[in-house]
């Protein structure tokens, strides 16, 4: 055999040399970033992981209006000030904007890496803009500290996130479900309890149970929104807002609620939201909550659409692709399982961020990027898979009526109509040897009691009995 002629290794990029307070590093020669965040790559190889885009879009969109509000403030140079913002405004729109935030999630506990590559970043671009030094620290990062920075870029990210994305996707899945409930008013089916057989219910009935949760998650989770909003921008490295200006925190909160749309406010207080996560923590335990609810939709499409000849029947989800590698014909409900995943993940999020939560120490949360990583892919993820689960299994599933009408005839629980008349000991004896015949419950119900067929068929008629009463 020919022998491969010898491959050369990529060449190096150019370096340079940058410095810190601890002295020299080598970087690319090309990179935006400085010396901190060189650091911080050496340090953390540790999952390849990066926070999520949202997160650094959001940590931009806090050093903008800080800018904004220091500018202002007349506590940095109006020319720096406008430089900053004009930067952050062209990074967040940059394709290649993760390019230049490679630190890892798993980082020093304050995030203060990931906010010093910010700061770094935006300094680079200033200073090309402006023609003159902005420097990182005393520009960039005037009045901050990475302990008030990281909370408040936390709930600003999770705030827009479930502004603009998660609260859409759900009010999509809930309009899914209400329309497909209005469609299939009309159909009963076998209701289940313990998996086993009950009382009939309208199939819209079972849909809207679906929507009802759903519902209720998104009540819960707008009720945490004024929290999420309230910012400890201006604490600095206690809570004292120690090198800002007293206004500053006011200032932010104006300057950002006018240019995102969403109201954010200042606590007087502003401890806690540095030394604790506890916002992060009931967020994240709301989405768990919307994760069960998604878990249990998920679960009902599946044992619904089960079979198609040994199981329920009783719908068909879209065909979406071929379900087996083996067996021609197949085809499974990939949506369902990919959504009961999703709220597996999200579930596991939250037991991560609760333990996070605890990692409250005196002045400071050190558990702030793992935090922020969980509750915004538990936001990304749940947002996702409502709209898919929306359109393409909840809009698209198509009912077996004659399956439905089959099990519905053969259901001895019907026999429960009965009760107050017969008593439940006589209606329970019926149900058994309706059973044990495979008989409809009306013929055995006719052969033992002196009931006539037509009082038998309006108390047993299933549209009746899902309306409840007597």
């Amino acid at each position: 055999m020919p022998r491969k002629a010898p491959t050369n290794p990529p060449a190096e990029p150019p370096k340079t040399r940058v410095s810190d307070s601890l002295g020299e590093v080598e970087i690319d020669a090309d990179a935006l970033y400085g010396a901190q965040t060189q650091r911080a790559i050496q340090n953390f190889p540790i999952s390849g992981r990066t926070l999520p885009r949202a997160f650094v879009e959001a940590l931009l969109l806090v050093k903008e209006t800080a800018a904004a509000a220091n500018g202002s403030l007349e506590c940095i140079d109006a020319e720096i000030s406008q430089a900053i913002v004009d930067v952050c405004r062209g990074l967040s729109a940059r394709a290649d904007l993760m390019a230049h935030f490679p630190v890892d999630v798993f980082q020093t506990g304050s995030g203060t890496s990931s906010n010093m590559n910010a700061n770094e970043v935006i300094s680079t671009l200033a200073t090309r803009q402006l023609g003159r030094a902005v420097n990182a620290n005393d520009h960039v990062n005037f009045g901050q500290s990475s302990n008030d920075v990281i909370p408040t870029t936390i709930h600003v990210s999770a705030a827009l996130q479930i502004h603009h994305r998660l609260i859409p996707a759900l009010e999509e899945l809930i309009g899914a479900i209400e329309t497909r409930a209005a469609e299939t008013d009309d159909l009963v089916k076998t209701g289940r309890t313990h998996l086993m057989d009950a009382m009939p219910v309208r199939l819209s009935q079972s849909l809207r149970g679906w929507s009802g949760q759903l519902v209720n998650n998104l009540r819960l989770l707008t009720g945490l929104q004024a929290e999420i909003q309230t910012l400890g921008m201006g604490g600095t490295a206690v809570g004292t807002g120690i090198n800002t200006h007293p206004d500053f925190a006011s200032t932010f909160v104006g300057i950002l609620s006018n240019n995102t749309g969403l109201k954010f406010v200042s606590p007087d207080n502003l401890f806690p939201y540095i030394g604790s996560q506890d916002t992060a923590v009931a967020l994240s335990g709301q989405l768990k909550a919307l994760a069960v609810s998604m878990m249990k939709i998920a679960n009902d499409l599946r044992w619904m659409n089960s079979g198609p000849l040994a199981g329920l029947g009783e719908i068909t989800l879209q065909a979406l692709q071929p379900g087996s590698s083996i067996m021609p014909g197949k085809v499974n409900p990939v949506l369902p399982e990919a959504v009961a995943m999703v709220a597996a993940q999200v579930i596991g999020n939250d037991t991560a961020v609760t333990v996070g939560g605890q990692a409250g120490n005196f002045e400071l949360n050190v558990m702030l990027p793992m935090i922020a990583a969980n509750v915004l892919e538990s936001i990304d993820i749940l947002s996702s898979s409502a709209v898919v689960l929306a359109r393409h299994a909840v809009a698209t599933f198509t009912v077996n009526e004659e399956k439905l009408q089959e099990s519905l005839g053969q259901n001895p629980i019907l026999v429960t109509a009965l009760n107050p008349i017969l008593g439940y000991a006589k209606a329970a004896e019926i149900a058994k040897q309706a059973y044990r015949e495979k008989r409809p419950i009306f013929e055995v119900a006719r052969e033992n009691t002196d009931l006539s067929a037509e009082e038998l068929q309006a108390l047993l008629d299933p549209a009746k009995l899902t309306r409840g009463g007597l």
